[in-house]
């Protein structure tokens, strides 16, 4: 199926381009008007840009239903400062209360149940229940557009982070697997980042990997071997030499596959090198990379 964006409604758009681009990190914004009152919001378009500056976007996009602007982005033409609280699977039902369009002197921290903590630097508080803080200073903000949807990029400088000590390993650093992060995906649908879910992707040795047009045919053209195995073995560093003295009782490329799912890389290759001699139509097909 293709679908020319230009022929759909914008509800359209949005339900295919939310489920397609996705998961997407949560940014709990806290700001405040000119009056000191506290907005709480969160906004799933966001995202890291940079870090020397360090920069952060959101966009509070105008609405669908009647091009209305949010709380979050008129307050931030009176007051230019937010705190990003990033939402965990903890408090992920709270936040969804916190996203209710509630009238412009509500207070979300009390309707979400939520306790407001003072910041150090900026005047809006921080979310006491989220375990990663940035307090942040507006940068720039730019809109896309005036009609229903249209987002309005609010360009933000991190100035401090704070992080619950509890989520930190031995090293002082953030540890993947204690902050259950949560994600935005296309309608209702969200995910939760957890040990049972989480895996590494290798980076090739710190020179270049040989890539795939250096593999050798029998090894290029498997029928077993994956992309993802393929890409594994390619991000080496130089082409491994087979070892005549690596024994292995049958060099085939299903046993080899194995070896590269335990992360056994090098075994691998001598497995695949010593198979070479079973290049046939058992192993191998016309796939070209």
């Amino acid at each position: 199926m293709i679908i020319d964006l230009k022929e759909i409604t914008s509800k359209k758009r949005q339900d295919y381009l939310n489920h397609a681009i996705a998961p997407r990190p949560i940014a709990l914004v806290s700001t405040i008007n000119g009056n000191g009152q506290p907005n709480l919001s969160p906004f799933s378009f966001f995202n890291l840009f940079s870090i020397d500056p360090p920069i952060v976007v959101f966009s509070p996009s105008r609405r669908l239903r009647d091009n209305t602007t949010k709380h979050t982005y008129e307050n931030l033409f009176e007051v230019p400062e937010a705190v990003i609280n990033i939402v965990d699977y903890e408090i992920v039902q709270q936040m969804s209360l916190a996203s209710c369009e509630y009238p412009v002197d509500t207070n979300e921290f009390l309707k979400a149940g939520f306790t407001e903590e003072p910041a150090t630097i900026v005047r809006p508080p921080m979310v006491k229940e989220s375990k990663v803080k940035l307090e942040c200073r507006l940068k720039g903000i730019k809109p896309l557009g005036k009609s229903g949807g249209a987002g309005n990029l609010i360009i933000a400088e991190v100035l401090r982070i704070h992080i619950d000590d509890n989520i930190l390993d031995d090293e002082g650093m953030i540890d993947q697997k204690r902050l259950q992060h949560v994600a935005r995906l296309g309608g209702d649908w969200y995910c939760k980042v957890d040990k049972s879910n989480l895996f590494k992707v290798p980076k090739p040795n710190r020179g270049l990997g040989i890539g795939m047009d250096s593999l050798p045919p029998h090894i290029r053209h498997s029928k077993i071997l994956t992309g993802n195995d393929l890409a594994l073995l390619a991000g080496v560093e130089g082409m491994p030499e087979l070892n005549p003295f690596f024994f292995i009782e049958k060099p085939d490329h299903e046993k080899a596959k194995k070896m590269i799912a335990q992360g056994r890389i090098h075994e691998a290759w001598q497995i695949l090198l010593h198979s070479k001699k079973q290049y046939d139509n058992r192993y191998c097909d016309k796939r070209i990379f």
